[in-house]
Formats: structure tokens, C-alpha cells, sequence
């Protein structure tokens, strides 16, 4: 009778041990779902079990309504979790950076999200409305393409924001997330440049460009624009180059220095560059409205490279903008005997712009 004890019990354990390490990859029935999308510079990630249908009508017989008894985990077992790494606004209420539970109250029309700072349980059966919701906003639900997985779905991109819809059935959960982009990419891009950008001259004339295209703090823009011309301590990393030149002269327009504009420009009229470069750097002062400057630097240009058609061309435009057709038209006529074939149809059309007055630089990209 002992050895039969024994032996049962020996047995029991063997089960129970063989089930509490089971290790089989077999599928999940509501399979672990992690995906990071950006927003700017802001990451936004997600972390949620992804149920199905399974023929059943979720959004009345499943989903607990009202929040009873508990609210909705808005996925399956473990509670959702999104992340977002700078500071959002949620259907533009303030939400800090951090980890967050997300919690869903369905009730008719109206859905409470829930952002809750503690994270880290099974579904929402431990959650404190009271202690634990850093965030609360209401929305309403949306039709959608029938989804048999729970998924979320990241909708209408702009450059600052985008509408976050967890999507099941044929039922949308949308909630507006939006980011102050100029002040977290300003505030990344100074803690950036302390690392090793700070070697680069093209991430000093990068960082500059951007607040110069975002119109943001353009004042530390041109000090950082002179940190990629002149280089650090001792001039360490320098590198002037038509590049930040010109980013340093557009910044310099927009605070109304001319003097030192026109100085920029004359700098970097004086710089030996390729025929190629040169061109470059004629049709920027043509976009920015520098027509003499422009022809200027074209006949410098042109007599370390006689003959090149598309810098000849760009003398040709800055003559008309400056009013003298007559030498433009002389010009055109030299560039199409000098440039490509594949390129006589557009220039045709060009001097015939040019003729009636009608001709326009094309828009920047």
C-alpha cells in the first residue's frame, strides 16, 4: 500500500511539473501583438493581445458596457499597453511621456479611453479609476472594413499628428494623438548635437536647415550653421561648402541681415568648385530672388568653364529676371546648340517663355 502511495504520488508530481514547463510553440488564440510606429520624432508603441470574432457579436455579448463590472482591457489577457517617448496631446489633452494601460468604457456611443500609469497587469481587473488614470477622454466609435483580428490601425498622417483607431468588426475606435513637433525636435536635435554629430558638419548645417524650413528658432539655427562652417574648438571638423553657406545665407534673409548676407554670398562666389556645384549654387540664388548675384557668379563660373550649357542657361534666366531679354535670348540660343539633344525641347519652350514674358522658375521640391 505504501509503494502504491508512492508511486501515485510520484506521478501527480511528474504531471504537474510536465505541465508548469511546458514549452511547445503552439498558436496563440489572441497571438501578442508590439508595433512602433513614428510621429515626427516621437515613437508611439503598442502592446496588445489581438483576439477574433470567432462569429461572435463582441461589441454586445463580450465587451463588459459601462464598466460593468470592470472596464475593457481594449485587447486580450495581459492589458494593453502604448508608449509614447516625448509628450503627446490625446484628443488634445496633455499626456506626459511613459508607459501607459489603455482601457476602454463602451457605453452606447460615447467610449472613456483610459490611459492608466499602471501598467503592468492581467487585463483591467486591478485597475484603480480613482488611483491609477493618468489621462480620460471620451470619443466616439466609427464604421470600419470588417476586421476578424482586433488590430490597431494608424490613420490621416500630417506631419504633427495621427488618429490612433483600434479597429474590431466592423467597429473603429479612433483617438487623435498629436506632438508640439518643433519643440521636441528642437530639444532632440540639442541633445543630439552634444554626441558624436557634434564631429559632423553636415548634421550642425542639417539641424540648421530644418528649424530654417520649420521657421523655429532660427537664431540658435544660424549659430549652429556657423558651428558646420567654422567648426568647433580651434576650428575642429570645419567645412565650409556651398551647402551651409547657402542654408546660413537663407536663415540670414529671414532675420533681415544683409550686410552679412551679402558678405555670405560673396564668400561663397569666391570658393573653387566644380562646374556641376556651380550650378547648383546659381539656381539657388535664382530661387531666392539673387538675380545679379546669380549672374555675377555665372560669369565667374563660366570662365573656368567656358561653353557649359546649363550654367550658360542660368546666366540666360537671371538676364531675363533682371529685365534684359535681348542678351537672355543670345544666351538660349548658345544652350541650345550646346546642350543635349534630349533637353532642345524644353529649352525651345523656354525661350519662347522668355519671349512673351510668361517664363517661370520651376517650384522648389
Amino acid at each position: 500500500m505504501k509503494r502504491l502511495f508512492i508511486a501515485l504520488t510520484a506521478t501527480i508530481l511528474t504531471q504537474n511539473v510536465a505541465a508548469q514547463f511546458h514549452t511547445l510553440n503552439m498558436p496563440q488564440v489572441s497571438p501578442r501583438v508590439q508595433e512602433t510606429q513614428r510621429l515626427g520624432i516621437t515613437e508611439i508603441t503598442l502592446d496588445y493581445g489581438s483576439p477574433a470574432l470567432r462569429n461572435r457579436n463582441v461589441w454586445n455579448d463580450v465587451i463588459p458596457q459601462g464598466g460593468d463590472p470592470i472596464p475593457w482591457r481594449a485587447g486580450a489577457n495581459m492589458a494593453t499597453t502604448i508608449e509614447f517617448s516625448t509628450d503627446v496631446q490625446i484628443e488634445g489633452k496633455p499626456l506626459k511621456a511613459g508607459k501607459y494601460g489603455f482601457h476602454i468604457i463602451p457605453d452606447n456611443d460615447i467610449y472613456t479611453l483610459l490611459f492608466a500609469h499602471n501598467f503592468d497587469q492581467w487585463g483591467s481587473y486591478y485597475l484603480d479609476i480613482e488611483k491609477d488614470i493618468s489621462l480620460k477622454v471620451t470619443v466616439n466609435p466609427e464604421t470600419c472594413t470588417n476586421s476578424e483580428q482586433l488590430d490597431f490601425e494608424f490613420l490621416n498622417r500630417t506631419e504633427n499628428s495621427m488618429v490612433v483607431g483600434l479597429e474590431w468588426g466592423e467597429k473603429r475606435i479612433p483617438f487623435k494623438v498629436e506632438v508640439d513637433l518643433n519643440k521636441t525636435v528642437v530639444e532632440s536635435l540639442r541633445s543630439e548635437l552634444r554626441g558624436i554629430n557634434t564631429y559632423h558638419w553636415q548634421a550642425w548645417n542639417d539641424a540648421a536647415l530644418w528649424c530654417l524650413n520649420h521657421n523655429t528658432n532660427i537664431d540658435e539655427a544660424l549659430q549652429w550653421v556657423n558651428r558646420s562652417i567654422n567648426g568647433g574648438y580651434n576650428g575642429f571638423a570645419a567645412d565650409k561648402n556651398l551647402t551651409n553657406l547657402s542654408t546660413k545665407i537663407q536663415l540670414l534673409k529671414k532675420l533681415n541681415k544683409a550686410k552679412e548676407m551679402e558678405n555670405t554670398i560673396s564668400e561663397a562666389k569666391n570658393l573653387d568648385v566644380t562646374a556641376y556645384e556651380a550650378n547648383g549654387f546659381s539656381r539657388f540664388l535664382l530661387q531666392n530672388g539673387f538675380y545679379q548675384d546669380a549672374l555675377d557668379y555665372c560669369n565667374i563660373a563660366l570662365i573656368k568653364n567656358p561653353d557649359t550649357w546649363f550654367l550658360q542657361l542660368n546666366r540666360g534666366i537671371s538676364q531675363y529676371f533682371l529685365k534684359d531679354k535681348k542678351a537672355s535670348l543670345k544666351d538660349l540660343t548658345k544652350v541650345i546648340k550646346g546642350a543635349p539633344e534630349q533637353f532642345h525641347s524644353r529649352l525651345k519652350e523656354i525661350m519662347v517663355e522668355i519671349e512673351n514674358g510668361t517664363y517661370k522658375l520651376p517650384q522648389q521640391s
